[in-house]
């Protein structure tokens, strides 16, 4: 059951995040660009190094906040859902920040922005479910 569950919940992210993209490329006539599906689409070079950069430190960090948790002896889902947010907030606003400021189309940082707040709701809210099934 956790399993559909989570499925759903997925599934309702992507659906939401193509409509709020959709929504929002007719109000601002946002041109829609072709990406491949699973690349990182870099704008320039300082971007795909700063990029990186991020990836491999919330990687890091990551891995050691669980067994730093598991030392503890600590469900580790609460801090690490917690840095799970900050890094995602650090990511995203990169990415719109390159786009604003170096792309060919800066008006897609708006899609950026708004994806990073679907993404950063959806993992507060399960956040706050974790916590309530663990009281």
């Amino acid at each position: 059951m956790f399993w559909l569950l989570f499925v759903l919940c997925a599934v309702g992210i992507f659906i939401l995040i193509a409509i709020v993209k959709w929504v929002l490329r007719k109000i601002f006539n946002i041109e829609k660009e072709k990406k491949k599906l699973f690349s990182y689409n870099h704008i320039n070079a300082l971007h795909k190094k700063v990029d990186w950069g991020i990836r491999i430190s919330s990687s890091i960090i990551l891995i050691l906040l669980v067994f730093y948790s598991i030392e503890l002896q600590e469900f580790p889902a609460i801090p690490s859902l917690n840095v799970l947010v900050v890094f995602t907030i650090i990511d995203f606003a990169t990415k719109a920040f390159f786009e604003w400021k170096y792309s060919d189309n800066p008006k897609h940082s708006i899609l950026t922005i708004s994806e990073m707040i679907i993404w950063i709701t959806a993992i507060i809210i399960v956040i706050q479910i974790v916590i309530h099934y663990l009281d």
